[in-house]
């Protein structure tokens, strides 16, 4: 028994709280860490998966339009002296798809009726406006003056904005585009101003890689057939389609339309 002057009993816990919490929280913080990096590491080597599958998938697909770009001229070759003639005048004919269907589209309207020093000069403007990466939100929330002062047309102006504003509003979908057929595209993508049945030819060949679209509305197009088929005056839609049918342009029309092109880049 102790008497109120006795000295006070101090008992000695055998453990120390302080420091088994101490312990704890290291530990948490510890395995925190590792986890922390653990989750980083594994991120990153899902990114650097992505980036090697995106790499290989285009390098395949370059492949891919590489070798049916050269079955397409030797096919032509065989069907069309007048073509097989261009072919040997002119480099080979290259495409490079590519996934950026809304700059390339917006391109495609910048673009239209303008020479071609024109239209490079305004839609460097236009990049310049917009970080080099226009976005539909980037565009939609420009002041029409600001792209009236890069050289864009009022119409322009309009027609850039309603593909970027229904492009946001799900008016249009620009997923998966390549999937699709023809007929498809252009029903989709006409719906924007601006955007006619030239405009997604050229789509479908520059930015898809399409081999078998025919532009019969061109007027370069028609302006090198005559040349290059010695009429006597410009051909109609219907003629352009005739003269791909009787010398066997199918299932190659975007690559006899390119030489067509470049012959006349060459008279040029």
């Amino acid at each position: 028994m102790f008497s109120p002057g006795s000295p006070s009993l101090k008992i000695t816990s055998p453990f120390n709280l302080n420091s088994t919490f101490s312990g704890l929280n290291e530990i948490s913080i510890s395995f925190f860490k590792t986890s922390v990096n653990n989750l980083l590491s594994l991120m990153a080597f899902i990114v650097c998966a992505i980036i090697f599958f995106l790499i290989f998938s285009i390098k395949r697909m370059s492949i891919m339009i590489i070798k049916e770009i050269e079955k397409g001229i030797l096919h032509l070759s065989r069907n069309d002296n007048r073509i097989a003639t261009l072919i040997k005048k002119n480099r080979k004919c290259n495409l490079h798809p590519h996934n950026d269907y809304f700059i390339s589209l917006l391109g495609s309207i910048i673009q239209q009726q303008l020479s071609i020093k024109a239209a490079d000069s305004i839609y460097g403007r236009f990049l310049d406006l917009t970080g080099k990466n226009p976005t539909p939100e980037i565009v939609l929330n420009l002041q029409n003056i600001q792209l009236r002062n890069c050289g864009l047309s009022n119409s322009k102006v309009k027609y850039v904005k309603d593909l970027s504003s229904k492009v946001i509003n799900k008016e249009i979908s620009l997923v998966n585009l390549d999937e699709k057929d023809e007929d498809e595209i252009i029903t989709e993508l006409t719906r924007v101003k601006g955007i006619g049945v030239w405009t997604v030819h050229m789509f479908l060949i520059f930015t898809l890689g399409r081999l078998n679209v025919l532009p019969t509305g061109d007027l370069g197009i028609k302006k090198s057939i005559k040349l290059n088929y010695n009429l006597r005056k410009m051909p109609t839609e219907k003629k352009v389609y005739d003269i791909a049918r009787r010398n066997k342009w199918e299932p190659y029309c975007s690559i006899a339309s390119w030489y067509l092109w470049a012959s006349l880049d060459e008279k040029n």
